[in-house]
């Protein structure tokens, strides 16, 4: 159990700090570029995993639809739009918008799983959506366009990991975790790079100490490290209490993004964070003792 313990905390902790680097990266290197490189690096150790454990590294003609499909998901619709938001939003602000995705997991899984949704989970969606009034409240009424196209962004690239995942449950079920994920990054990464040599200009990257720091931290720990951990956890406890732990992610990306970047927590982002908490709260930790 303490194993286990350790691997939660290390995971909320990596995905905490992440979004920090992930602006600091950002900032010299151009979104979708950064983004094809982090899941290009993330890749890597996955495929190097299958290999070592003598796994089939090749994917099968059968499959090859659904790995499109997913790399298009999580590729482009939540790494690409996520990434390019970040331009104009707070770390801090984007990760608690990006983890709105168990609201959205919710509702999708309502009408595609057969996961009826109940009272708790009800409520749930409605604290997670005044939680987002208040986080959006300010740029609604200020009109300020940028940022609100940059949180829409984000909110967008939420909706599109939900239903990733819930995809995934309906598609994945008797395929190899590690396996569909190396060739998701590797098939997003090829998309993501040409998408960027499309719409950026190449020498608009900057190849600092911070940017190139940044790129393996997302790679290595964010997407490779985190994933195998994550994994392993959820094969040892109920997934419903580990995913519990997705309520600190964004307290701790506010907090770093507060030490490091300076960025300002006000009352509404403060309100808004805890209401989404309280959502993702009623959508996990009741899921599995609610009978339907």
């Amino acid at each position: 159990m303490v194993k286990v313990m350790l691997g939660i905390i290390s995971v909320t902790l990596i995905w905490g700090y992440t979004w920090v680097a992930m602006k600091v990266g950002i900032h010299d290197i151009p979104p979708l570029l950064f983004s094809a490189l982090r899941l290009f690096i993330g890749a890597v150790p996955l495929f190097l995993i299958l290999f070592i454990k003598r796994k089939k590294l090749s994917m099968g003609k059968e499959h090859i639809k659904s790995y499109i499909f997913m790399s298009l998901l999580m590729g482009l619709g939540y790494m690409g739009i996520l990434t390019y938001g970040m331009q104009f939003v707070d770390s801090g602000k984007t990760s608690v918008l990006v983890y709105t995705m168990p609201i959205f997991v919710t509702v999708i899984s309502h009408f595609t799983l057969n996961e009826k949704m109940n009272v708790y989970k009800t409520i749930g969606l409605i604290s997670g959506f005044f939680g987002l009034l208040f986080i959006f409240g300010k740029e609604m009424l200020n009109v300020d366009q940028s940022a609100l196209f940059g949180e829409l962004c984000v909110l967008g690239a939420a909706l599109s990991w939900g239903i990733a995942n819930v995809f995934s449950k309906l598609q994945f079920k008797h395929i190899d975790i590690i396996h569909m994920n190396a060739w998701h990054l590797l098939m997003g990464a090829v998309m993501l790079l040409v998408f960027s040599f499309i719409l950026e200009p190449v020498h608009s990257a900057e190849w600092t100490y911070q940017a190139v720091w940044s790129l393996l931290f997302n790679g290595l720990l964010s997407t490779g490290f985190t994933f195998v951990v994550w994994f392993w956890v959820l094969n040892q406890i109920e997934a419903s209490k580990a995913s519990m732990a997705l309520m600190f992610v964004p307290i701790l990306a506010l907090f770093f993004g507060w030490l490091q970047l300076h960025e300002q927590i006000t009352m509404n982002i403060m309100i808004g964070a805890l209401m989404i908490c309280c959502g993702i709260f009623m959508n996990t930790f009741t899921f599995s003792r609610q009978k339907v």
